[in-house]
């Protein structure tokens, strides 16, 4: 074995509790990398895979009623691959032992003439029988909320006459992934749900006789969308047209493609952070290494070792500190993201999950590793490399000593000798304390970071869904009704306020921007359902003019005072140019808001309203208006603020309490290395003045005092910048997750900097506990022998 080899060895013995604290934020860093890209890969590959294999549309289309020659048609136009003419409606269900209101979509089943787009994955049962009118396919997110079965029954309401279904199947299907209720914020499987039937009874139900309502098609390789769907909107406009889209703007794939966006952001976010870290720990730990052995590498060159063999010598411990992080990380990793995984493929109702450990995840995370070692060292070994004999052997300059600040201003008259000690120290290397400190402060901020999504969420709950939304139900018609609905709405016993809504489906243009989305006309000064300005104070709605919420006043580029042109696609096909009045502050969505009466008035409408929202008296009289509206067939859905809460929080607790569980797992880990490694280093280079005090009489526990003091005082003053680091870490999340879907507040709780506070100074004192033994062991002797 050569000497150098041999050398090595001892240097990774020597440092085997800082190689293992630099192993463990090398598994932090690698694992996070691992778990997100093989969770995002599986979510992507099982989408793709599931989308195609049962054959997901590309272009949606709802008409009023559109003939069913119609197809053959839309069949005929360039572009268009396949094309199925559906009959899809809401519906009213009752679930036996289940008193609050249901309501669901049924969309019926493609027959022999159809394509077979957006097909079943029958997970229990089998298809509806076709000579049997009343058997149907119940979503599987519905039928494990309420345990249905094949062979349950349920009771629905289509176009007011009340029908038993018997339940023939369990499924799944492309086009409700994400299975949420129309205008809902969070899916509600308890109270909505998704069945699917035979075209002829549905039809035959809704007196849509040889004609469909909704139209699914895929497109042609090569074939222009926006073509296709210009040419469908002119097709379907004299039978209703609400306008076509493609996938973008349909619900499920929405959600599903923001979550994979999400994804992507959490692997750069936190994989650039904890290379940092990482990069920044190893800097110091190889920097101060190679200034501890200054003499032996003088003494290495000096017998002939050449500047290039001492450099891959401290390139090789390096690599073998950085070697022994890759593996446990990336077994680590491996295991959460299939975790991961599996919990996404739950929540987002997916037949199957396709994850592997890809190859190139292995190569990212070898990647990840060799940046790690480049960054964190280069500048190590460029002074190994560089140092010469004459240099090394020449005893370093001691540092030069003066009045500071602090005994300047007398504060020092307020410390004990040990006190006094401790800042000289610190202030005598203000580079090296100032790094330490950033070093401390970086875990502490990741910390910080780990904690802010269950804080965010609660915020978003709170603002929406308290502030802005404060009805007890939301009740929409099945269609628009005269105001009369809302008398007769606030006449039902225990209803104690009412206000209605009307709702309609436009475009706004602005230049060369686009957006559709629902116009909502609210009541002038209402109290259930307000607008929030950016100080989340209640905004007035303006007699005249729209009122846009801000990020979606961002994404059309306009500002109070522009005018938007707006293009309605229900009923008259109108289009007109409104000015924005003001921009209103939400967390969940985009919108437009216009004043009700003002609404109407431009629609020439003398009260259609489309919906109300309910307050009651008591909570004890929920369940008799529930049932109440239950009986009215004209009732499409009513929703309740309280149960969508309850479900969201239901629902999203594993996720957020898993991520926070694991986010600071690994910051607690890169708070271990990095204290750990700074106060052994510190040890390593205080060793000789440490075992001079115990020479002049210091005590063991007053040696212990002096750098458990310096430990304690390192994480004391990191905790401010490591607060503001964290407060900055969340920021660049939240500019990393906004979408047009929500948008996450930048909210950091006492309780999350109180916690990443604790965990900091929890690894400082388990630092300070690993360190007595070789505190109190030190070798006088060998400690004080003369190297000069």
């Amino acid at each position: 074995m050569k000497t150098l080899d041999r050398k090595l060895l001892r240097d990774l013995g020597q440092l085997r509790g800082q190689t293992v604290a630099i192993a463990l934020v090398l598994v932090a860093g690698i694992a996070t990398l691992v778990m997100s890209l093989t969770a995002y890969r599986a979510l992507y590959d099982t989408r793709e895979q599931f989308y195609g294999e049962y054959r997901f549309a590309e272009v949606f289309a709802r008409a009023e009623r559109a003939p069913w020659p119609l197809l053959d048609d839309v069949r005929r136009l360039p572009g268009v691959q396949a094309a199925e003419g559906r009959v899809v409606a809401g519906v009213n269900l009752e679930v036996e032992g289940f008193d609050d209101a249901v309501n669901g979509l049924v969309v019926s089943l493609p027959d022999a003439r159809q394509a077979g787009l957006n097909g079943l994955f029958l997970r229990e049962g089998r298809l509806p029988d076709p000579l049997r009118a009343n058997e149907v396919v119940v979503g599987e997110a519905f039928a494990q909320a309420h345990q249905l079965l094949p062979g349950d029954r349920i009771a629905a309401v289509l176009n007011g006459r009340r029908q038993v279904l018997h339940i023939a199947g369990i499924g799944l299907s492309p086009e409700f992934v994400y299975q949420i209720r129309p205008g809902d914020a969070f899916p509600d499987y308890l109270r909505y749900g998704v069945i699917w039937m035979q075209r002829e009874p549905l039809a035959a139900a809704l007196d849509l006789d040889g004609a469909f309502n909704d139209l699914v098609l895929t497109l042609e390789r090569g074939a222009v969308e926006a073509d296709v769907i210009d040419q469908l909107d002119a097709m379907l406009a004299p039978y209703g047209s609400l306008g076509a889209h493609g996938r973008e703007l349909q619900t499920s794939h929405r959600f599903l493609d923001e979550e994979l966006t999400q994804l992507q952001v959490m692997v750069r976010l936190f994989s650039a952070v904890f290379l940092g870290v990482a990069a920044f720990l190893l800097n110091i730990v190889i920097g101060r290494l190679v200034h501890t052995q200054r003499e032996q590498i003088a003494v290495l060159k000096a017998f002939g070792y050449t500047r290039t063999e001492v450099g891959r010598h401290y390139a090789a411990l390096v690599g073998l500190m950085v070697l022994a992080g890759l593996p446990p990380g990336i077994l680590v990793g491996a295991w959460l993201g299939n975790g991961m995984a599996k919990m996404y493929a739950d929540f987002f109702r997916f037949p199957y999950l396709d994850w592997s450990l890809h190859p190139a995840v292995l190569g990212l995370a070898g990647a990840f590793a060799l940046t790690v070692a480049l960054l964190g060292t280069v500048t190590g070994l460029y002074r190994a490399f560089s140092l010469t004999p004459a240099e090394g052997m020449r005893p370093e300059a001691p540092p030069a000593f003066g009045r500071g600040l602090f005994e300047r201003a007398g504060l020092f008259r307020l410390l004990d000798p040990a006190g006094r000690m401790v800042l000289r120290t610190l202030a005598r290397r203000p580079l090296r304390t100032s790094l330490t400190v950033l070093g401390i402060g970086l875990a502490c901020g990741i910390l910080v970071m780990s904690r802010f999504q269950e804080d965010a969420i609660n915020r978003m709950i709170e603002v929406q869904l308290g502030f802005a939304q404060r009805d007890d139900l939301a009740v929409t018609f099945v269609q628009p009704r005269t105001a009369a609905a809302a008398l007769e709405l606030a006449g039902l016993p225990g209803v104690a306020a009412v206000e209605p809504f009307r709702q309609a489906p436009i475009v706004l243009r602005h230049g060369h921007r686009s957006h559709r989305l629902a116009l909502l006309g609210l009541q002038a000064n209402g109290d259930l359902k307000r607008l929030l300005g950016p100080s989340l104070a209640p905004l007035p709605l303006p007699a005249d003019g729209l009122v846009l919420t801000d990020h979606l006043a961002g994404m059309l580029g306009l500002s109070p005072g522009d005018e938007v042109q707006v293009e309605f696609l229900d009923g008259r096909l109108e289009t007109m140019d409104l000015p924005v009045r003001a921009l209103s502050h939400e967390y969940l969505g985009v919108g437009a808001y216009l004043e009700l009466g003002a609404m109407q008035r431009l629609r020439g409408e003398q009260s259609s309203i489309s919906g109300a929202w309910l307050r009651l008296d008591e909570p004890a009289d929920r369940a008799g208006v529930v049932q109440a509206l239950r009986e009215r067939p004209g009732v499409a859905s009513a929703s309740d603020r309280s149960a969508m809460i309850e479900g969201f929080r239901s629902t999203m607790a594993q996720v957020i309490v898993i991520f926070t569980l694991v986010a600071t797992l690994m910051a607690a880990a890169i708070a271990i290395g990095v204290v750990y490694n700074s106060a052994r280093i510190s040890l390593s280079e205080r060793s000789r003045e440490l075992a001079s005090l115990r020479v002049l009489g210091y005590t063991r526990a007053e040696v212990r005092s002096l750098m458990w003091g310096e430990l304690f005082t390192l994480a004391g003053l990191a905790l401010l910048p490591g607060f503001a680091l964290g407060v900055a870490l969340c920021a660049l999340l939240v500019k990393g997750f906004e979408s047009e879907l929500y948008r996450i507040p930048l909210v950091v709780s006492s309780a999350g900097l109180g916690s990443a506070g604790l965990v900091v100074l929890a690894a400082t004192a388990g630092s300070a506990l690993l360190m007595r033994r070789r505190l109190d062991e030190l070798d006088l002797i060998a400690v004080l022998k003369t190297k000069d």
